[in-house]
């Protein structure tokens, strides 16, 4: 059977996806970066580092309600998120997951009523960047004032079409 024929949806989280938020963000910032102390700190309590202050974490999951990708959504201020944690399982990246990620995390940002989304991310990970970019993000001097990661070296703020 071909994985990526499998329909997929995008889910609110759930408890019961938590190790495969830790598991899906490992495997990238492992490959391609050191995995950073507030990287762990958010990753295994994504209920008080993320979801407690107002933020969402979202995942693809599958037919089967296997979590095949993840973003997510961390509350700075008042209308202020940043858009981090969004990885597809290896195996199933090219499939599109990535852009209903995208599509999840933004219809969330709207519903939450917020004012302004930034990203930071890496100009290692190519793919993504091109993501960001055709769905409005716009590139902006970096590292971002306050940066709380060291692989940060491309920060974007996301600018809605038509507004």
């Amino acid at each position: 059977m071909n994985p990526h024929a499998a329909p997929f949806r995008i889910v609110d989280f759930d408890p019961r996806w938590r190790a495969d938020f830790a598991r899906l963000n490992l495997e990238w910032l492992q490959r391609w970066f050191v995995v950073e102390p507030v990287d762990h700190q958010v990753l295994h309590d994504p209920e008080t580092h993320l979801l407690a202050d107002g933020g969402r974490v979202l995942f693809a999951v599958d037919a089967d309600d296997r979590a095949v990708g993840t973003v997510a959504l961390k509350r700075e201020a008042a209308g202020v998120y940043e858009l981090t944690k969004m990885v597809v399982e290896p195996r199933m990246r090219g499939a599109g997951i990535g852009r209903l990620l995208m599509q999840g995390a933004l219809d969330a940002f709207v519903a939450l009523d917020g004012r302004e989304l930034f990203l930071e991310s890496s100009l290692k990970l190519g793919p993504a960047l091109k993501l960001y970019e055709s769905v409005g993000f716009v590139h902006h001097p970096a590292p971002r004032p306050g940066s709380h990661y060291a692989r940060a070296d491309v920060y974007m703020v996301w600018q809605p079409t038509g507004g």
